[in-house]
């Protein structure tokens, strides 16, 4: 059985419901059968994305005032089992903890059977430096702990993908580690592309954006949504987001 599925960072500021009206539109008109989508931040924003894209007509997301880990999942299957799982608290302070970061679990209904989708965003690393000791990493390997024990909570042989913006490059030793430890397998592996949209500032940033599956799972991936913009007040073109989309295509 195939199965396409697309993650998206949306960006949470800066012209948010022209960018995801246009967003909602395109998926309507998409193949995909699972959207996992990141910084969904409100929950005005998330039923407007469920409203212009009524063929999904199964919806996860979590919170009335901000939507949890700005977490939201669009399935054409039906969803059997959800929860939100959050991220333990970490230092060092920063406005990110009331984004309230984390997982989503998702077991679907298909053809082959349930098949367990996690969508998750790690917390920022503001020093962009992504070694073993630096301050940021621990906070990233205890996010990972809570994504693996949720992971292991699935029951055993359950096809899973876990998807996101992890922001942690592909050739961290950190991302490495919770494949090894979780048995995940990396789709793009290798992939030198980055996910996170070049600017003059950062004109080689990494991949943040991964596909990672258990056995069982083959994910063929290629990156989309790079081009698309709206209009936006003023006249403006701008692009969908700071990220690219990742799409896979899953085969169970």
């Amino acid at each position: 059985m195939n199965l396409r599925l697309l993650t998206f960072n949306a960006l949470f500021k800066g012209d948010v419901r022209p960018r995801m009206a246009a967003l909602g539109a395109l998926l309507e008109d998409s193949d995909y059968d699972v959207v996992c989508l990141q910084e969904v931040m409100a929950p005005g924003v998330a039923r407007l994305l469920a409203r212009l894209a009524p063929s999904f007509a199964h919806t996860q997301y979590t919170g009335s005032t901000l939507v949890k880990g700005g977490l939201v999942i669009l399935s054409r299957r039906p969803i059997a089992r959800r929860r939100f799982v959050r991220f333990p608290y970490t230092r060092p302070l920063r406005p990110e903890l009331l984004m309230r970061k984390g997982a989503q679990v998702a077991v679907l209904h298909t053809a082959a059977g349930p098949l367990a989708v996690v969508n998750t965003h790690l917390s920022a690393n503001r020093d962009d430096d992504w070694s073993a000791h630096n301050r940021w990493t621990a906070v990233a390997r205890a996010e990972l702990l809570a994504l693996g024990a949720a992971l292991a909570a699935l029951e055993p042989g359950v096809p899973a993908v876990v998807t996101g913006d992890f922001n942690l490059p592909r050739d961290s030793a950190a991302l490495a580690e919770f494949c090894a430890t979780a048995g995940l397998h990396d789709a793009m592996a290798g992939d030198p592309r980055p996910t996170y949209r070049p600017t003059p500032g950062w004109p080689d940033p990494p991949a943040f954006d991964h596909v990672l599956v258990r056995p069982g799972i083959h994910a063929s991936c290629e990156l989309v949504l790079t081009d698309e913009t709206v209009t936006v007040a003023g006249g403006r073109r701008v692009y969908l987001s700071d990220h690219y989309g990742v799409a896979a295509e899953l085969t169970i």
